[in-house]
């Protein structure tokens, strides 16, 4: 049977349209609405725990010490080098004592000449001769060159330096020959086998506010960072260092610390933070623009708006990162699209 040619014509364009809705019955809609970005999101989910600071300083020991000249001069012999073994009341260093032993002679003749002038005049006060006024003035001159003299040999003895106890020279600042103002410092000392260990390490003001005295930390050294010492917080600085703006705190050994610690060697400390802090964990892909343990994130409230709010970072892990502010009274975070986003894009959720 022949079909007219206008028939088959309309027989075959109906099986396309056919056709065609089946398929599309079938297949996803990936249409995205105008102006609207597609994004994914995720429940903001809140958890409280004890949160982990780590922080890394300097070791050093309680009874480190600079010691100096009590006067100025030139530096006449240095007995010992840095890294030497000293015992207590050994001599280290001395100055040429040319000029402090000529002031230590004057004040000698001067103490010699008040006595005199002394005695004198109180025989004189016996005669009759000399006032009452006039003895007692001669007696205050004479205790004025006795301290005068004491002052003189007080400046002579300490015109050498000694070790105040047994230790080590941790540095030496000065060699012989070289002109030194008093108080400057000529060595650094400390008494090893007596003095605890303690670690010396710099915080931001945030964690300084967060830790306590005797909170627990775990101590590891340059030596070998995978063995951990136990320790705890001895005290906080209520200052901080000028130079970084970031406050100190001293951890000491609750145990036996390692024999290999050596003044200024490099170490490291994760404390435990006694109080609970809510925190929450996110995706990689949800923070932007991560620096220094700040960073942000998209939030929506409405569903169909982006928010952009900044957060503080805290512990990163191998599939997670921990946030420690910036989610307070949020309940929807964007993870997907986040790169696309301004602050106040239209979004569209995607299941």
């Amino acid at each position: 049977m022949k079909f007219p040619k206008t028939t088959l014509i309309a027989t075959v364009l109906g099986l396309i349209i056919l056709q065609s809705c089946g398929k599309a019955e079938n297949s996803l809609n990936t249409d995205i609405p105008a102006g609207k970005i597609p994004v994914k999101i995720q429940e903001i989910i809140p958890s409280e725990e004890k949160l982990e600071i780590e922080a890394t300083g300097q070791f050093t020991t309680d009874d480190e010490t600079f010691l100096s000249f009590k006067t100025g001069g030139i530096i006449a012999q240095v007995l010992v080098a840095e890294g030497d073994f000293i015992r207590k009341g050994q001599l280290l260093a001395s100055l040429d004592l040319t000029e402090i032993n000529t002031s230590v002679t004057q004040a000698k003749l001067g103490f010699e000449k008040s006595q005199r002038d002394y005695e004198r005049i109180q025989r004189l006060l016996l005669d009759s001769v000399a006032t009452l006024e006039q003895a007692q003035n001669s007696k205050t001159a004479l205790d004025i060159a006795a301290q005068s003299l004491e002052a003189a040999n007080f400046n002579k003895d300490y015109s050498q330096i000694r070790a105040t106890r047994d230790g080590y020279v941790l540095k030496k600042f000065i060699n012989a020959g070289q002109q030194i103002a008093p108080g400057s410092p000529v060595f650094q000392t400390n008494g090893s086998g007596q003095g605890s260990w303690k670690l010396k390490a710099s915080l931001s003001d945030k964690e300084w506010v967060t830790v306590r005295e005797d909170d627990e930390v775990r101590i590891s050294t340059a030596v070998d960072s995978e063995k951990y010492f136990q320790g705890k917080i001895k005290r906080k600085a209520k200052v901080a260092d000028p130079m970084t703006g970031t406050y100190q705190v001293e951890i000491e050994f609750t145990e036996k610390a390692p024999e290999y610690l050596a003044s200024g060697m490099f170490g490291y400390a994760k404390l435990s933070v006694a109080t609970l802090q809510t925190t929450w964990f996110v995706p990689y892909e949800a923070i932007l623009d991560a620096n220094a343990g700040n960073g942000f994130v998209f939030i929506t409230e409405d569903d169909t708006t982006a928010q952009r709010i900044g957060i503080q970072i805290g512990k990163i892990y191998s599939d997670k990162v921990q946030v420690t502010g910036g989610l307070e009274g949020f309940s929807k975070l964007i993870i997907s699209g986040s790169a696309y986003l301004t602050d106040q894009s239209s979004i569209s959720i995607q299941d």
